[in-house]
Formats: structure tokens, sequence, C-alpha cells
């Protein structure tokens, strides 16, 4: 019992404490910084298609185009709308922009098939993939471009900027989101100093068409699976901070849980449809994929582990008695919150729905 007590304990600490700082003594001491070409430098960037998987999108398009389409870049550009099964104004949205946007129309399949028609549909030398919901900055396609002047750049991912970051918002769960994503953020700056990061933000990342091979159906993330294909074939994925995408909060508790439970799963089926993830002499950023990746998987069981390792020790000392205790109210107040949000949140559905009736 006391085995599987500090065995937990160790494995947690390390995931969340050991690893995080592991790594910035890496980046430290071994900086490999993409041999980036300095944007004002550049005669003539590479060609580029912005892919975009939409499904019922037609509300946000015309912003979100608009957006893609006026962002200052002086290579040659397209960008492709795959329209996932729309059954709104899609077509429509999309016909109004001219030759601008090419619509590449697909039976509803999911994102996977969607990015790998956009891919299949594209010319540019580069794949720039982006969502329907964000906004780029006016200088993430240069800034993203700019990287892969080093032959060693397979693909690069932007930063994701949630206005929980710079102003307060209507999230009950900004505050928390925000450090969280601050601290995956210093994670993927000290892994792409290292060698490279373990994949790519999904709102704004790209890679070298030549690179891409279609996604399996059903894939969750693909945004951790095509770049750490491109790992895997010997490339880097690095991160360029200054290529931002702009996104709203996850807006309560219960949203963000489906968003962790999903990449959860996802990277589940990641270590089934790559295996040789967890080959070291075949993963290039092994020891940074175990204690990252796979280190969030094994989290879970370590915690279960220490919860009742504790509670059949807390007679045996007070360290045991004390980690009982401490881990027992954390659940308390997490189980509370959640209970609290959700009443919160039907109380806001009745009233909305009384006042409709008033109204009416």
């Amino acid at each position: 019992m006391r085995t599987i007590f500090w065995l937990s304990i160790a494995t947690i600490a390390y995931v969340y404490v050991g690893y995080p700082l592991l790594l910035a003594a890496w980046a430290r001491f071994v900086r490999r910084s993409p041999r980036r070409v300095p944007i004002a430098a550049v005669a003539s960037w590479p060609s580029i298609s912005i892919v975009l998987a939409a499904r019922n999108e037609a509300a946000r398009l015309p912003a979100r185009l608009t957006n893609l389409l006026t962002i200052p870049y002086r290579g040659r550009r397209e960008v492709i709308v795959v329209s996932d099964g729309s059954t709104d104004d899609t077509h429509e949205v999309v016909s109004a922009f001219g030759h601008a946007v090419r619509l590449v129309q697909v039976p509803a399949g999911g994102k996977p098939a969607a990015l790998n028609a956009g891919a299949a549909a594209a010319t540019g030398d580069i794949l720039v993939f982006a969502d329907a919901r964000q906004e780029f900055s006016t200088d993430a396609l240069q800034h993203l471009a700019a990287n892969f002047a080093d032959p060693r750049v397979g693909g690069v991912t932007g930063e994701l900027v949630l206005d929980a970051e710079e102003q307060a918002t209507d999230s009950t769960v900004g505050d928390g989101l925000s450090l969280y994503w601050r601290y995956e953020k210093s994670l993927r700056r000290n892994e792409s100093t290292v060698w490279s990061t373990l994949g790519a933000t999904g709102a704004i990342y790209a890679l070298r068409r030549q690179l891409w091979r279609p996604l399996p159906e059903g894939t969750l993330l693909d945004d951790v699976l095509a770049p750490m294909r491109v790992v895997l074939a010997g490339w880097r994925i690095v991160f360029e901070e200054e290529a931002r995408a702009y996104d709203r909060a996850s807006p309560d508790a219960e949203a963000e849980s489906r968003r962790k439970v999903r990449t959860l799963a996802g990277n589940y089926q990641i270590l089934k449809q790559e295996p040789r993830l967890l080959v070291p002499i075949v993963n290039p950023v092994w020891l940074q994929y175990m204690s990252h990746k796979v280190g969030r998987l094994v989290v879970p069981w370590a915690l279960l582990g220490s919860l009742f390792s504790s509670a059949g020790l807390m007679f045996d000392g007070w360290v045991y008695a004390c980690a009982f205790g401490v881990q027992t109210l954390f659940y308390i107040i997490a189980a509370y919150g959640g209970w609290s949000e959700h009443r919160t949140r039907r109380s806001a559905r009745f009233s909305g729905g009384a006042l409709g009736e008033v109204t009416r």
C-alpha cells in the first residue's frame, strides 16, 4: 500500500512539476531556434493554402473569410472552405467572395474527412489550417511562413490567445483556464526550443504540403496526430508565438469538461493509431512525449491510487492522514462547485423560459 501511495504521488509530481522544471533547464542549455528569415528581408514567400473545414458555419464565415483575405501576405495565397455536409447557406456565403475563395463540398463525414479533402485540393507549398470561430492576427501568415526557411522545420504551430487572458469575460472558468493555458504554452515553448512541440494548436498551424498524410476516419485530435507524424518522419514542429489566433474561453465548466474528455480520449486514440510513438529509437521526442502526453493519461489513475492508498494508510501516520484529508476536501469542493454551477445554469434557463412566457 505504501508503494502505491508514494509511486502515485511521485508520478503526479513529476508530470506537473518535475517534467516542466527539467524541460526548462534543458531548454536553457540546448537552444535549437529555427533559422527563420526576418519578415522584412523576405522577397518571395512560399505559396500557401488555407484550409478551413466548416459545417453549418454560414453565420461566422463572412467575418472569418474577410479576416483571412485581408491579412498581408506577399506570396500566392488560396483559401479553401470545405463544407462538411452543411445544410445552411454556406454555399451562398462562399460564392459571394468570388474567385478569392474555393468551396469544396463533401458529404458529412466529420472534420478529418473534410481536412483530407481540403489538403487534396490544395496547391500551395504550405498548408495552413484554420477554424471558422477564431480570428488571426494581422501578421500571422507571415510569421508562420518565416519558419519554413529552416529546412528542418516541417510544421509551425501558432499561439491561441483566449479572451480570458486579456480581459474579464462571462466565462465561469476563465481565470483557471487562463492560468492553465499559460502553463501549457510554456511547455510548448520549451519543447519547441529543445526540438519539437508534441502537436499543434488546431486553430492555427501550418505543415509542408508534401508531409501531409490523410487522417484516419474518426480522428479526434487532428492537430496532434498530423504534427506527430511529421515529427516521426524526422522533421520539427516549432512554436511561433507571434502568429496568433484569438478565441473565447469555454463558457462554463461543463463545456471545458467536454473538451478535456475529448482530448483525453484523443490521446488514447493516437497511441492506437501511431504505436511508434512509444518506441524510443523511433520517436525523436520520446522522453517529452512520455512525460507530457502519456504522463497525462497516467495521472488520473495515480490520483485514484493516492486516494485509496492514503485511505488505507490514514491510521499509519500523519502524512497519510493529511494526504487523505486534503484529497477528500478537494473532491468535495470540486463536487460542490460543479453542483452550484449546474444549479445556476438551470435557474437561468428557467428564468429565461418564464420571461419568455410572460412576454409572449
